[in-house]
């Protein structure tokens, strides 16, 4: 056999490893071996367009590898308390909302999550308001039911960022500490919510003393979420 036959041999193997693959990271290294050996096959036994593929397919791995890296990088840091939407990005679709539209509609089923990028979201159930920064839906997504809890409108004009539930899944089963990073996210959340509950139920005198905070507006860096 000669040597760019083994070659060849080589990079299809490297190829068909890449479907064994059960989680990203991985896959997408083994990805960029099988470009490299395909582009020294195409190149060495003069298959151009073999090469050329190979050639735009490196970098394209390459950065959803570092994408990939990144966002696992970030979950596991110790002293993370929220999800760190901007890491999410490369996985999420933009989309334009005009005053008075809907965003999700109570009893709806949670078929993906929304990051509030700019204008004001009103909470109709909860008589609140939202603002730049406001992560929307992610415990609808993971709940059994999948069903949304509250009747979400845009106050103003609206750009939001929306991550796919299937997207979403896959992200938290491709990587444990991402999915431990969601985890502690909708605890978060889940006892914020609680907390809420309890200092709106207590007495004056009590709510003084703890004061909550009562402002119907979540500042930027907050980040806040609605359990939807």
């Amino acid at each position: 056999m000669r040597g760019i036959d083994l070659l060849g041999y080589t990079a299809s193997a490297a190829v068909l490893l890449t479907f064994c693959m059960s989680t990203m990271i991985p896959l997408r290294i083994l990805a960029l071996g099988s470009n490299l050996l395909f582009m020294a096959y195409g190149f060495v036994d003069s298959l151009y367009p073999v090469f050329f593929l190979h050639a735009l397919l490196f970098p394209v791995n390459a950065l959803r590898l570092v994408q990939l890296q990144r966002l696992v990088s970030e979950m596991r840091e110790p002293t993370r308390e929220d999800l760190a939407v901007k890491s999410l990005l490369p996985y999420m679709t933009q989309r334009k909302f005009s005053a008075g539209e809907t965003l999700v509609r109570k009893g709806d089923i949670a078929d993906r999550l929304f990051y509030l990028m700019d204008g004001e979201l009103e909470v109709v159930d909860l008589n609140r308001v939202l603002t730049a920064g406001a992560i929307v839906g992610e415990i609808g997504v993971f709940a059994p039911n999948q069903q949304r809890t509250a009747t979400i409108l845009c106050r103003t004009d609206c750009k939001v960022l929306e991550l796919t539930e299937s997207k979403a899944k896959q992200l938290y089963f491709q990587d444990r500490s991402f999915g431990f990073a969601v985890l502690q996210l909708i605890i978060s959340r889940l006892l914020e919510n609680n907390e809420r509950l309890r200092s709106e139920k207590a007495p004056p005198l009590t709510a003084l003393d703890i004061v909550p905070n009562t402002s119907t507006t979540v500042p930027l860096t907050d980040a806040a979420s609605v359990s939807l």
